[in-house]
């Protein structure tokens, strides 16, 4: 099984959404442009949203457990995924890919 790095690429934000919809909360989202993660096999990085992890947890264990090419020629390296979490308000994409380095 091999480690997964996840790298924050980008972070949306909907304010009319948020506005039209949503409750307040505090701290909906902490990730940071750039934030990089290392899951060991498919286990959650510490630190990693819960609810982002529910989203792209599925492709993790794919990728550390050797599988590649996900959905069949959509990525330019078939040992990654570009997956965004389910958070309507404010989704974040995410770049995966599977490192050579085994998982410990």
């Amino acid at each position: 099984m091999k480690k997964v790095r996840i790298t924050v690429v980008r972070i949306a934000r909907y304010d009319d959404l948020i506005e039209k919809y949503e409750n307040p909360i505090l701290h909906a989202c902490d990730m940071k442009e750039g934030q990089v993660f290392t899951a060991n096999g498919w286990n959650k990085p510490d630190g990693f949203c819960e609810s982002a992890w529910t989203s792209i947890s599925p492709f993790v264990m794919t990728l550390a457990y050797g599988g590649s090419d996900i959905y069949e020629g959509w990525m330019k390296n078939k040992k990654s995924a570009m997956i965004s979490c389910n958070d309507g308000f404010r989704p974040v994409s995410f770049l995966l890919e599977a490192l050579e380095e085994q998982a410990s």
